[in-house]
């Protein structure tokens, strides 16, 4: 089957015959030029979303349906894409539209060249695409675009070229058509902070017992009385060099005292010479 390409240009539409399609948004890369993102929006009659699931973007990249996924990015030799896929037959009758979106993260799309929308068809495959729209920014200051929309008609589906563009970037487009966004989406969060680590506790000395006070003994085993601590002797005192030792203070308990040591005897006085004995006998009995 020959496939014919619509070159579009703004504001006009063309029929799908393909019952699923891939809409791939290609831009040339450079240094300066930033990432951009596909998006899609599922609207009801009303022209707003009938849920926040009926956004599908980088934080949710499938609808809860299944008939509309992002396919991701690709670098391929002719630039970068980012794809997204519908499946045009399985889609709910609530859902009349579906817009196309291109996001570039608050960079304005004039850094952004040749940023192109490609209509495939995803049943037949082929690399022809059915419709190609060239997205050319009215500013240059937008950060958000609708590069074109999928919408019912009649019984079948059609493809419009679009090319409108926010200033807020995609928070301020999903917002528009009835999306609660969540900051924190599309903001890195902030680094934790470590915890303040406390100073260390300086010791507190004790109160001075003073010199009344007694060392608490050691603690007795749990159920048993204390023991008294056995006194540790204390070894005598060594002399000190060239002098005699000092006797000891007392005796060992539990033995006799010794002695004390007895003075030598002094020598007899040598006897008179004109020391004379008494008279004495029976002579002198009676006189």
């Amino acid at each position: 089957m020959t496939v014919m390409t619509h070159t579009m240009l703004k504001g006009s539409n063309v029929p799908l015959e393909a019952t699923a399609v891939r809409a791939v948004l290609r831009w040339a890369p450079s240094s300066d030029v930033p990432d951009v993102d596909a998006s899609a929006l599922l609207l009801g009659a009303d022209g707003r979303v009938r849920s926040d699931e009926d956004f599908v973007f980088f934080n949710q990249p499938r609808h809860p349906s299944g008939k509309v996924w992002r396919l991701g990015k690709k670098r391929l030799a002719e630039g970068l894409t980012d794809t997204l896929q519908a499946d045009l037959a399985g889609i709910e009758p609530a859902v009349v539209k579906i817009l196309i979106v291109a996001s570039a993260d608050g960079v304005p799309f004039r850094q952004v060249r040749a940023l192109r929308i490609s209509l495939y068809d995803a049943v037949q495959g082929g690399d022809k695409p059915y419709a190609v729209f060239d997205v050319k920014p009215e500013t240059g200051d937008e950060t958000a675009l609708i590069c074109g929309e999928l919408y019912r008609r009649k019984e079948g589906w059609k493809f419009r070229a679009v090319g409108e563009g926010y200033l807020n970037g995609l928070e301020g487009l999903a917002t528009d058509f009835g999306i609660a966004v969540d900051e924190s989406d599309n903001k890195a969060e902030a680094p934790a902070q470590p915890a303040p680590v406390p100073a260390p506790a300086q010791p507190v000395a004790p109160p001075d017992p003073g010199p009344a006070a007694a060392s608490p003994g050691p603690q007795p085993a749990y159920g048993y009385p204390h023991q008294p601590a056995a006194p540790t002797p204390t070894p005598p005192t060594q002399p000190a060099y060239g002098y005699p030792q000092p006797a000891a203070s007392g005796p060992a308990y539990g033995y006799p005292q010794p002695a004390p040591a007895v003075p030598p005897a002094q020598p007899a006085p040598a006897p008179d010479p004109h020391f004379k004995l008494p008279p004495q006998g029976p002579q002198f009995i009676g006189r």
